[in-house]
């Protein structure tokens, strides 16, 4: 895995499953990085091939709970990211995926209760010793590239003095979100303290924080230095944004992603949640299409919203077929 000049999809929960990873990829994301997966949810899992849409599932043991859908085209650019605040589990958990994806990325950012309650996330910040021996753990077991996200600490000197202690463990590379854990999404990204980092770095730094359109790749690595640039809300409001092309319109992209869906068989509860904050972004669920999409219980519901009906009978067609043929 290279980390120079790559634009990258963020990890963004409940929206980075199969079918948006690859959407970004086919607008030009480099490297596409999974939802955060808790390291205790996935050491419960066993990988299963699923033969009828040629993907590699990791599936929750003694139930049909997909965790983590990957296949054989992202192979070379998807990022692993995993919650974890224990070396071993950490260690256990990316043995059992490392075949199957490019890198696997330590979540040490989310400041969501549910990461942080469990001492992971952006409760690692505080924890620079927990963070190299979860690090370093990975580096001496696995052959596969690790890296590690994070937030700005209190200064920038703190932040610089964490990132080249997580350099020491011998990382591949290090993607900084230009906000503190306090911070909110409408709290401008400090680009200035990532441009900190970078200085004092010799590994790639992937900046993170504001880039809201094409444009705001080039400004963003201008202002920092930064090796790659990774987005998130941009990429979920219209995937297009990694084209250099002409962005594409975002109801187009939102229909691509809903068939995109349908042909990996994704949880429509995730893909809902997709829907509803690409939706929410540009209208409101108020409307018709906002108000259909609640109510949907399945994909088959979703293809009617959008008049996809004969696709998705296409794809259940072909899939009976594979089944009769097993």
């Amino acid at each position: 895995m290279e980390y120079e000049n790559k634009l990258v999809l963020a990890p963004m929960v409940r929206v980075g499953t199969l079918p948006f990873r690859l959407l970004a990829a086919d607008y030009g994301a480099d490297i596409t990085y999974s939802e955060e997966i808790i390291d205790h949810k996935i050491i419960k899992c066993e990988r299963i091939v699923n033969d009828y849409i040629k993907s590699t599932d990791f599936v929750e043991k003694g139930t049909d709970n997909v965790v983590f859908r990957t296949c054989n085209e992202e192979k070379g650019r998807v990022v692993f990211q995993m919650g974890t605040s224990d070396a071993v589990r950490a260690l256990k958990a990316a043995q059992l995926v490392c075949k199957d994806v490019a890198a696997v990325d330590i979540n040490m950012g989310c400041p969501k209760s549910f990461s942080v309650s469990g001492g992971m996330g952006a409760a690692l910040l505080t924890k620079p010793d927990l963070i190299h021996d979860i690090l370093t753990t990975l580096r001496r077991n696995i052959d596969t590239p690790v890296t590690c996200k994070i937030r700005l600490l209190k200064s920038s000197q703190d932040t610089v003095e964490l990132a080249r202690r997580i350099e020491k463990t011998g990382v591949s590379a290090l993607a900084v979100h230009g906000r503190q854990v306090a911070d909110r999404p409408r709290d401008p990204a400090k680009w200035n303290e990532i441009a900190d980092v970078v200085s004092a770095l010799t590994i790639p730094v992937i900046a993170n924080g504001d880039v809201f359109e094409y444009d705001d790749i080039q400004r963003i690595k201008v202002a920092t230095g930064a090796s790659s640039v990774m987005v998130a809300r941009g990429a979920l409001w219209n995937a297009s944004i990694f084209s250099p092309n002409v962005e594409a319109h975002w109801e187009d992209v939102k229909k691509e992603y809903v068939r995109k869906s349908i042909l990996w068989d994704n949880d429509v509860k995730s893909t809902k949640h997709t829907l509803k904050e690409m939706i929410m972004h540009y209208s409101c669920l108020e409307f018709t299409e906002g108000k259909a999409i609640i109510k949907s219980q399945n994909l088959a519901d979703l293809a009617k919203v959008y008049g996809d009906e004969e696709y998705y009978e296409s794809v259940r067609a072909y899939r009976i077929a594979l089944d009769r043929h097993a």
